[in-house]
């Protein structure tokens, strides 16, 4: 079976999607937002592609462990594509390319709450002047709009979005209160990629304006849905749904 451009093998055997052979290294830095220095075990230096468009707050200390996929050809300039690193109290994946495609497949296969029962999923749909990641429609034919956001900051067991300030992710709140208002189902889901954490809050302290267009937002209809994904070195998985507190 083929590794896609996410460094996984789809699907796994139990559900989830299974890594690809991975490598272990040493986090040097990050920066550029998408670059990541690195040192592989036997001590070979590198530099992966980080495919998150964050901070990634309190998880890209230097000296951290870290595994990365490695991808020939395609024309890549960077090969190595930073995948998870070892924190303290949990792994955490920072791919921001994962959640999109784990809640896809855990949507097609019914297993979120949410949806009760299997759906058809559609990928990158244009709503407005945004594109959302999701639209699930059901056997009746009813239509849930639905945005992924990968979430990788955690703190005192509170699992925070964003870790820097998101204008793309407010303007994709606005779209989703107005198709709520509209009469259409639309969710926010949180992929929270790490295990440390046993609720959900919007991250006030680093971006008091999403939180707040948030609050807006499911006052006009629209739905939270937050899972912690179960990590580990083999494969990703859906884990249990957290409990999403809206109170500042």
């Amino acid at each position: 079976m083929p590794v896609d451009s996410s460094g996984y093998l789809a699907p796994a055997p139990g559900g989830g999607l299974s890594w690809g052979p991975l490598i272990r290294g040493r986090l040097i830095r990050r920066y550029k937002r998408f670059l990541a220095d690195v040192e592989l075990d036997g001590g070979w230096p590198g530099t992966a592609h980080t495919p998150n468009t964050g901070r990634m707050l309190g998880c890209s200390e230097p000296g951290r462990p870290v595994w990365l996929s490695r991808h020939e050809g395609g024309g890549r300039k960077y090969p190595l594509t930073l995948e998870m690193i070892q924190m303290p109290t949990a792994l955490v994946g920072v791919n921001t390319m994962v959640p999109n495609r784990l809640a896809a497949l855990a949507a097609a296969a019914g297993l979120l709450a949410e949806t009760r029962g299997p759906v058809q999923v559609a990928r990158e749909v244009t709503v407005g002047r945004s594109r959302l990641d999701l639209r699930l429609t059901d056997a009746r034919g009813g239509i849930i709009m639905v945005e992924v956001k990968n979430c990788t900051l955690a703190e005192n067991g509170a699992a925070f979005f964003p870790d820097a300030v998101t204008e793309r992710g407010t303007r994709h709140l606005d779209e989703l209160a107005a198709l709520a208002a509209s009469g259409l189902r639309a969710a926010l889901f949180i992929l929270v990629q790490r295990a440390d954490a046993d609720h959900f809050r919007p991250a006030d302290h680093i971006d008091p304006e999403w939180g707040r267009r948030l609050r807006t937002a499911v006052a006009r209809g629209v739905e939270v849905w937050a899972y912690r994904a179960d990590l580990s070195l083999e494969k990703i998985s859906l884990g249990d749904p957290l409990p999403v507190l809206l109170k500042p």
